[in-house]
């Protein structure tokens, strides 16, 4: 009984996660969010505007499919669609790093909307290795409610830790505002995160000057023009929320003549 209660510890874990999620995109899509928020959430920013907020419902029925699934049975169906749904997740939130680095990964809504980072994946690989885990569990999931272990603790600090969300709420309740209606941190204290970046370091090299030429502010992020040693142009985004922002980069070579290159994912 002692093995059956391990492998089904993290079952609580999963299904509070999974209606938690419901619950926040559901909440999202009914008040529209900022004008163009959809649009910044995956798995909306991956489908055309009309099926953004379709999308986000789908999603959001599923996982309270899967959610009840695993509560109430202990169906193989349940526990290894949750497997592919978080494997499925970790691929999309990739993805979304890759082609929209500037979206959010809409997990919990629109209180997911920073940029997808380490934490964001790392989350969605946990996530995956727990219900595998579980796959193999003999109880249906409301009995690990009524017998919860130090393994269900141990899996709640671990999600704790790789949430960003947490510091976006701290964020909401202190200023009551989206990050873009924020008053912005000063232009010095964003440029020395900035240079404490790895994007910095990896950067540092190619400038010409260690003082941009140019900087505004869009939204949520803070942008910084620095002319290249080639002629060229490094331009740096720093998002504005959190106390670890996401940096991105942008190299522009003299040739370039086109809109900017995307930012490459590389956070602070």
């Amino acid at each position: 009984m002692g093995v059956t209660l391990v492998v089904a510890s993290q079952l609580p874990v999963l299904i509070v996660l999974l209606v938690l999620g419901t619950v926040a995109k559901l909440s999202t899509v009914r008040s529209g969010g900022e004008p163009g928020a959809l649009s910044r959430l995956g798995p909306a920013v991956l489908v055309p505007g009309r099926l953004q907020a379709p999308a986000l419902v789908a999603c959001a029925v599923g996982e309270l499919a899967l959610a009840a699934g695993l509560l109430a049975s202990t169906a193989a169906i349940f526990r290894w669609a949750t497997v592919m749904f978080f494997a499925l997740s970790t691929y999309v939130l990739l993805e979304l790093r890759r082609r929209r680095p500037d979206a959010g990964c809409g997990c919990f809504g629109d209180v997911s909307a920073a940029p997808v980072g380490v934490r964001s994946i790392s989350r969605t690989v946990a996530l995956t290795g727990m219900a595998v885990l579980t796959v193999w569990a003999e109880v249906p999931g409301w009995v690990t409610f009524v017998q919860p272990s130090w393994w269900t603790a141990a899996g709640v600090a671990l999600l704790l830790l790789l949430s960003p969300e947490l510091e976006e709420l701290a964020d909401r309740v202190r200023y009551r505002a989206p990050c873009e209606q924020r008053r912005a941190p000063a232009e010095s204290v964003t440029m020395a995160r900035l240079r404490g970046s790895r994007s910095w370091r990896a950067h540092e090299e190619l400038l010409a000057s260690a003082e941009p030429y140019d900087t505004w502010r869009e939204l949520c992020w803070r942008f910084f023009a620095f002319r290249s040693k080639d002629d060229g142009d490094v331009v740096f985004a720093v998002y504005l929320s959190g106390r670890r922002p996401v940096v991105r980069v942008a190299v522009v070579s003299p040739e370039d003549t086109g809109s900017l290159p995307s930012y490459t994912p590389v956070s602070a």
